[in-house]
C-alpha cells in the first residue's frame, strides 16, 4: 500500500473508520487507530492496544502531544457525532464536526501532512437530495448536517487557499460488517436469518447504498491521489442507485427464501428525514477513478455472513460498553507503601467493577526507598489499567498529585494517599454523587482511628484555617476526593509551584460536596509526618490562602502606634504635673522586649511570604520523572 506513514485512522471505533483501519493494519503495521473513547471500541476488541490511541480532537493539547509524538503523515479523519439520532448534545455535534476539524487542520499544517481525508456526509445536502452534484445548493435540515456543511467549506478554504492535500467525502448509506447493530441492514439480516421480517416503512422509501469495501476504497484511493487536482474538493461516495426499501426486502426475502411478505408502516416522523435520498458519483468516477462495484445481494449476503459467524460476541460487548458512562482515573502518592500498594490495586479494581466504569490506576512512586518500584513494576506487567511514574527524588505528595494528574485521561480523577487511610471502597460514594452533578466530591473526616489528640489538632487547624482563609475552605476534608476533568485540567495548568491542593481545589469553584467516613489508622508502617510537618503544612495552607497575618500586622500596628502616642502624652503630663514620679530602667526593657518580639514575629511573617514570591519567581518544575511504567505488548 503506497500511503506514506505512520498512518493515524482518528475515530476508527466507528463504523467505516473500523473497516478502514482493519484494512490498512492488513498490509502494514505503522498505522493507528485514534478513538474518544477512554476503553477500547468493541469494533476494535481484537486489535493490539499498541495500535490503539485514545484522543479526543476537541482538546488541543492531547492533539498536539499525539502529533508530537508519531509525527503521522495520513490522516483519516472519520470523527463524527450527531449522525444518529440519539446523538443529540448540539454543543458536541459542534464541538466535534466543526472545531474538532478546525484543530486538526491547523496542527497538520505543521506537520507536514501527505494526505488528509475527511468524512462529510451526504447530509450535507440537506433537503436537496435527490442526486445532487458536489456544486449542486447545499439545504442543511438538521444542526449535523450544518457543521457538515461548514466543515466542507473549511476543507475548500485549507485545501485552495492555504494549499493543504485534504479532501472531503460525502458518503451515503453505507453498510457492511461492523454496522451499529440496531440500523436498517443488520435488523433486516438478523431477522431474516430467524425467517422473518423487521417492522419497515414505506416501500418506495428510498437511499443509496455503497458496500462497505467500496467505501473504503474509495477513502484509500483519496489518500493515494493526485492533491494538486483534489484538493479542497468534496466527492460523492455513492451508487448512483436509487434503492427503495421495496428492494431491499425483495432481496432479503431472495436471500434467505422468506416465504412471507413484509408488512409494511408509514413514513418515519422525523424532521430531518426524507422520502428519496440517492447520489451522484460522477465526479468521484472523474478525479480518482472510483465507482461502487459490489451489487446490493451481493453485499448483504457478506454482511449477513459476517452477522451470522462474528457479530454476537461483539454486540454483546457494545452493550456492556453503551452501559459505561465514565472513565475514572485514581492517582495515589506513595512514599514507603511497598507493602499497601497490592492491596490498594485489588481494592479500588474491585471498587471499579463493581460500579460499572471503565478505569485507570496510576501509581506515582515519590523516589520511595522501599521497594515500591519492584512492586509497581510486577503489577503494571500483568494489568494494562496500571501506569506507574517514578520520580527522580522526594518531591511530596502534592508534586506526586499533580504527576499523575497530568497522564490521567479519565473523565473524573480520584486522588488517593498510598498507604490506604482513605479508603478505596468509598468511591462507590463519591461516584453516586458525580452523577448527580457535582463536579467535586471530597472525603470528609468525621472521625480518626488513632491518636485522638492528633485528630483534635487536625480539627482545629481546619477551623482556624476556614476562619481566615480568603476562599470558603471544607473542614475536615484531605486530598481524597473525586474532580472532573474540567476541574482537574485547571488544577494542573495553574503557574504556581508550591501548590496546596484541597486549598486549590476550593479556590477554583464549580459544584463541590463531602462524603462522611472515618479514617482509618496506616495498615503498614508508620506515618512519616510528625508535628514539624504538620506545623510546615500548616504554614503552607495559610500563607498560601489568607492575608490574615498581614492584616493582623497591620491592626497590631496601628493599635501599638495609638497606644504609644497616649503613653507619650501620660509621661509629658506626668512629668509637668508630678516631676517627683519615679522613672525605671525596667519599664523601658519590658518595652524594648515586646516591640523586638513583634518586630521579629512581622519580619518572620512577611518573610514566610517573601519566601513563597522567591520560590515562585524560580519557576522550578512541580516534579521530575524518572520513568513512567506501561505493560509491554
Amino acid at each position: 500500500m503506497a500511503l506514506q506513514g505512520p498512518i493515524l485512522v482518528i475515530g476508527a471505533g466507528g463504523f467505516i473508520g473500523a473497516n478502514l483501519f482493519r484494512q490498512i493494519l492488513q498490509y502494514r503495521n505503522d498505522v493507528f487507530a485514534s478513538t474518544s473513547k477512554p476503553y477500547i471500541p468493541w469494533r476494535l476488541d481484537d486489535i493490539s492496544p499498541k495500535n490503539i490511541l485514545h484522543c479526543n480532537i476537541i482538546k488541543k493539547h492531547e492533539l498536539e502531544l499525539l502529533f508530537e509524538t508519531h509525527n503521522f503523515k495520513t490522516i483519516f479523519d472519520l470523527a463524527a457525532y450527531g449522525a444518529y439520532s440519539k446523538q443529540d448534545n448540539v454543543d458536541l455535534i459542534y464541538e466535534t464536526n466543526f472545531m474538532g476539524l478546525l484543530n486538526l487542520l491547523e496542527l497538520n499544517s505543521k506537520f507536514a501532512i501527505r494526505a488528509f481525508v475527511h468524512a462529510g456526509s451526504s447530509s450535507e445536502y440537506g433537503l436537496n437530495c435527490e442526486a445532487p452534484a458536489e456544486s449542486a445548493e447545499m439545504i442543511p435540515n438538521s444542526h449535523y448536517a450544518v457543521t457538515k456543511v461548514g466543515a466542507a467549506h473549511m476543507i475548500k478554504y485549507y485545501g485552495i487557499l492555504k494549499e493543504m492535500p485534504v479532501v472531503n467525502l460525502r458518503y451515503y448509506s453505507i453498510y457492511g460488517a461492523y454496522e451499529e447493530p440496531d440500523r436498517l441492514i443488520p435488523t433486516l439480516l438478523r431477522k431474516g436469518m430467524n425467517g422473518e421480517y423487521p417492522p419497515l416503512v414505506q416501500p418506495d422509501i428510498s437511499r443509496d447504498f455503497v458496500y462497505i469495501d467500496d467505501a473504503v476504497l474509495a477513502t484509500l484511493m483519496c489518500a493515494n491521489a493526485d492533491f494538486t487536482r483534489l484538493r479542497g474538493e468534496s466527492l460523492n461516495i455513492a451508487s448512483g442507485k436509487k434503492t427503495t426499501i421495496r428492494d431491499i426486502a425483495a432481496a432479503s426475502k431472495q436471500l434467505f427464501n422468506l416465504e412471507k411478505d413484509p408488512v409494511w408502516g408509514d413514513f418515519p416522523n422525523r424532521k430531518w428525514d426524507l422520502k428519496d435520498w440517492y447520489g451522484n458519483p460522477a465526479l468521484a468516477k472523474e478525479l480518482i477513478g472510483w465507482e461502487a462495484t459490489t451489487p446490493l445481494a451481493e453485499g448483504l449476503s457478506q454482511t449477513a455472513e459476517w452477522q451470522k459467524d462474528y457479530s454476537k460476541p461483539l454486540y454483546e460487548k457494545k452493550l456492556v460498553q453503551d452501559k459505561i458512562r465514565h472513565k475514572l482515573t485514581a492517582v495515589i502518592a506513595c512514599y514507603k507503601d511497598g507493602q499497601a500498594i497490592p492491596i490498594m490495586h485489588q481494592r479500588l479494581t474491585d471498587t471499579f467493577t463493581k460500579i460499572g466504569v471503565d478505569y485507570e490506576i496510576i501509581f506515582v512512586n515519590d523516589c520511595s526507598p522501599d521497594n515500591t518500584a519492584d512492586v509497581l513494576q510486577e503489577i503494571v506487567n500483568r494489568d494494562d489499567h496500571v501506569i506507574a511514574i517514578e520520580h527522580s527524588r522526594n518531591f511530596g505528595s502534592q508534586s506526586a498529585f499533580l504527576s499523575g494528574m497530568q497522564l490521567s485521561t479519565g473523565d473524573g480523577v480520584i486522588l488517593l494517599d498510598g498507604d490506604l487511610q482513605d479508603p478505596p471502597e468509598l468511591i462507590e460514594e463519591f461516584y453516586k454523587e458525580y452523577l448527580n452533578g457535582f463536579d467535586v466530591i471530597y472525603g470528609r473526616r468525621v472521625a480518626r482511628e488513632g491518636s485522638q489528640q492528633l485528630a483534635l489538632f487536625y480539627k482545629l487547624f481546619y477551623r482556624i484555617f476556614r476562619s481566615v482563609s480568603f476562599v470558603p475552605i471544607p473542614v475536615d476534608a484531605g486530598d481524597f476526593s473525586l474532580m472532573d476533568r474540567k476541574v482537574v485540567n485547571e488544577l494542573i495548568s495553574m503557574p504556581e509551584t508550591d501548590q496546596f491542593l484541597r486549598g486549590l481545589r476550593a479556590w477554583v469553584g464549580f459544584r463541590q460536596t463531602g462524603v462522611d467516613y472515618v479514617r482509618p489508622e496506616r495498615m503498614f508502617g508508620v506515618t512519616t509526618n510528625n508535628w514539624r510537618k504538620n506545623l510546615g503544612w500548616a504554614r503552607k495552607a495559610i500563607f498560601s490562602f489568607s492575608f490574615v497575618p498581614l492584616e493582623l500586622l497591620t491592626y497590631a500596628g496601628i493599635a501599638l502606634t495609638g497606644f504609644s502616642f497616649v503613653a507619650i502624652i501620660i509621661q509629658i503630663a506626668l512629668y509637668f504635673l508630678w516631676p517627683g514620679t519615679p522613672h525605671g530602667i525596667t519599664t523601658i526593657i519590658v518595652l524594648i522586649l515586646f516591640f523586638g518580639g513583634l518586630n521579629m514575629m512581622a519580619v518572620s511573617i512577611i518573610g514566610e511570604y517573601q519566601g513563597k514570591i522567591l520560590e515562585e519567581a524560580k519557576k522550578r518544575p512541580k516534579f521530575i520523572r524518572r520513568q513512567v511504567y506501561r505493560k509491554v505488548y
